[in-house]
């Protein structure tokens, strides 16, 4: 085989249109093997070759006679040395990290650990490729014709939390051999739900390549949602209906079939932590390739990990080769896969530099200043299990988060939770006392009733505890939701429960419809979507997680006022302000009591006060939107009873020639006339929307 010295740059295995350029970096490694297969199921490599050349800590070579579809993998030579960091086993075939797409799933058998399982400071001498996916090399030609990205202003977004496979399985309308896969997620009649939403932006449960770990191989259970990413670059095959590297040019093509309908992709990709677990885990990747520039390890004893996720093990973002792992992954996706925007998990790991988070660290610079990924929409799951990590409201400027306050404070006031006024209020309101420090507007806060981790919005109703028996772990994992079942533990027939159930879940969606910040909606939640109270669905490839598309009667009436919900607050620019409402004329923003006068500090203080009023004067809206468009405004009053009884709201004067008009109630999802009156009643547990109109 023809070997040229090739560059050390790009990393990975790249095709140019005339040979395959082969990199990979490895600052403690002494030899790497490119291992190349000729098929899948292949025990063995064909052949073993030895990048010839070595640029700093960068080994590459170019191969003139390899073409896109070569199977790949490495072995890398170097010191067998855990207590200094280092665990470089050449029996173990390696997965490359910047592998554009993977082949093969990864099956665990004892061959996949680098250390020898009778004696662990030893490494063990078993070869590991017959267990371990392929890298397979991909033609990433520019695509010609590619639809424009949508660029949707943050004040007009609106996020749909989903998992590719969840969403599509039980779709009548998809076809059966699209469904659970990227081109079943772009078909017609999923799209159109979307719109029929008014969503503006899917977030994708991981699609990158993941990976099944020891604990749920013990237990015959899948990794479903994906948070173990085995290829950072590469689309997950899970997801694909075609042969070898297809998962790449059918991912595009969702990613067109969105763009072309006004819609967002924005990816949850996983940078914590890897699935190779901590000092027992198996060899996989980055333990191989360069255990010690990857990871983060701990002081004492570096064969040993810091763990900050959970799972394991950290990777290191504050190296250098980690950052840049980072960096050209979201590249990746951002440039030659067409996507918007990420959502990071566990983001706080991102902006510790050494140890702990600093909104100015490294790596947010970098991000600030690329020309390409400042120009995403970034979002930070804004906590992780290291020290102090809890950053809500931390995150540079440019960068939203998922407010996890907004969730609580929504479920307990609707609950009926004693002295919840304001803290509701601050979250209703854009929460300025988290976000406001930097300036960075209501779209820092990505508020969200429910996601993947959780409870659905139906079971959240209907479960006061977590049932996560389907999970083979004794019911102990999953945390604790704040949850009410409102008079009965599941499924219930009778009537005033169900019906009371269904006021709460519509009070529950007019809070998040009309509050400032970003919303984020979980898929299957305007289908009344139950996961029988398992709030931990993450390894269950069932009817559990699938959603069903065939609403009953009370299913049907959540989705019509769930649409009605999301069109008034995109048709009124005054629920969408950029800023904050701090510091406007208390005319224009007021907190009532339900007679009428302005809230004082005693009734804020009241624990049994559980009903307010939020009148916002048309004034305070933005005339126009990031893009310049204009927005239209009308002055709004919100009226929220969560008490078990109703109230009677006197209603503020909408001036001459001029009234109220109710658009919207969730106690009666019927749209009601002009409100004539100088009062309204609220039902109880109910939420409702009065806009400013022309008196008839």
């Amino acid at each position: 085989m023809e070997i040229l010295p090739g560059t050390p740059e790009p990393l990975g295995a790249t095709w140019d249109g005339e040979a395959v350029n082969v990199a990979l970096f490895s600052a403690h490694g002494t030899r790497v093997e490119l291992c190349l297969f000729d098929a899948p199921d292949a025990p063995r490599e064909s052949a073993r070759v030895v990048l010839p050349e070595r640029s700093g800590d960068v080994w590459h070579g170019r191969f003139p006679g390899l073409r896109p579809g070569q199977l790949y993998g490495y072995r890398v030579h170097g010191p067998w040395a855990p207590h200094e960091g280092h665990r470089f086993n050449p029996s173990k075939l390696l997965v490359d990290p910047y592998a554009r797409a993977l082949c093969g799933e990864l099956r665990w058998d004892a061959a996949l650990y680098g250390h020898d399982p009778d004696d662990p400071a030893r490494p063990s001498a078993a070869d590991s490729a017959p267990w371990v996916p392929r890298g397979v090399v991909v033609d990433l030609s520019p695509r010609i014709g590619a639809p424009r990205r949508p660029a949707v202003p943050w004040s007009r977004t609106l996020i749909y939390e989903c998992h590719v496979k969840s969403a599509t399985r039980r779709h009548p309308g998809v076809p059966p051999e699209a469904r659970g896969r990227f081109l079943g997620l772009a078909a017609p009649a999923v799209i159109d739900h979307l719109r029929s939403l008014g969503v503006t932006a899917v977030e994708l449960l991981p699609v990158a390549q993941t990976s099944q770990d020891d604990h749920l191989a013990r237990l015959s259970l899948p990794n479903y949602w994906g948070y173990a990413t085995l290829g950072f670059f590469a689309p997950d095959a899970r997801f694909a209906t075609g042969a070898r590297g297809e998962q790449v040019a059918e991912f595009r093509r969702m990613v067109d079939a969105f763009h072309e309908a006004g819609i967002e992709v924005i990816l949850d990709l996983v940078f914590n932590h890897t699935p190779e677990g901590g000092a027992q885990g198996p060899t996989l990747s980055l333990r191989g390739i360069d255990n010690a520039s990857y990871y983060r390890l701990h002081p004492g004893d570096r064969s040993l990990y810091t763990d900050y996720s959970g799972c394991g093990n950290t990777l290191d973002t504050a190296r250098p080769p980690v950052r840049r792992l980072v960096l050209d992954c979201l590249r990746h996706w951002a440039g030659e896969m067409g996507v918007d925007g990420f959502r990071f998990d566990l983001a706080t790991t991102l902006g510790r530099d050494p140890i702990y988070f600093d909104a100015a660290t490294r790596f947010f610079e970098l991000v600030r200043q690329d020309p390409l990924l400042s120009r995403c929409k970034l979002v930070a799951e804004p906590w992780d299990l290291g020290p102090e990590g809890y950053r809500l409201g931390a995150f540079p400027h440019g960068w939203s988060e998922w407010n996890d306050r907004f969730r609580d404070a929504a479920r307990r006031f609707w609950r009926g939770d004693a002295a919840q006024l304001g803290e509701l209020a601050r979250r209703i309101t854009g929460s300025s006392d988290l976000f406001g420090w930097n300036r960075r507007g209501c779209a820092a806060s990505i508020n969200y009733l429910c996601a993947h981790d959780g409870f659905t919005l139906h079971d959240l109703v209907s479960y006061a505890h977590k049932h996560n028996e389907a999970n083979r772990e004794g019911g102990r994992d999953g945390h604790h939701d704040e949850s009410h079942n409102w008079g009965v533990e599941g499924p219930s027939h009778d009537r005033r429960v169900v019906r009371r159930r269904e006021r709460v879940k519509r009070s529950l969606i007019a809070t998040l419809a009309f509050s400032q910040g970003v919303p984020m909606w979980l898929a299957g939640d305007e289908l009344g979507r139950t996961q029988h109270g398992n709030n931990n669905a993450y390894c269950l490839d069932d009817e559990t997680s699938w959603l069903d598309w065939e609403p009953d009667e009370d299913r049907r009436e959540l989705l019509a006022f769930a649409r009605r919900a999301f069109a008034l607050r995109a048709g009124n620019a005054v629920f969408r302000r950029r800023r904050h409402l701090d510091g406007e004329a208390e005319e224009r923003v007021a907190w009532l009591r339900t007679d009428g006068a302005p809230m004082e500090p005693a009734d804020w203080n009241d624990p049994d006060r559980r009903s307010l009023a939020l009148h916002l004067d048309a004034s305070v809206a933005d005339a126009a939107d990031e893009a310049g468009h204009p927005q239209a405004a009308r002055s709004a009053l919100l009226l929220l009873n969560a008490d078990a009884h109703a109230h009677r709201f006197a209603l503020p004067d909408p001036g001459p020639r001029a009234s109220w008009r109710e658009v919207l109630n969730s106690g009666d999802p019927s749209v009601a006339p002009l409100v004539r009156a100088d009062h309204v009643t609220v039902a109880p547990h109910a939420f409702v929307i009065l806009e400013r109109g022309i008196a008839a």
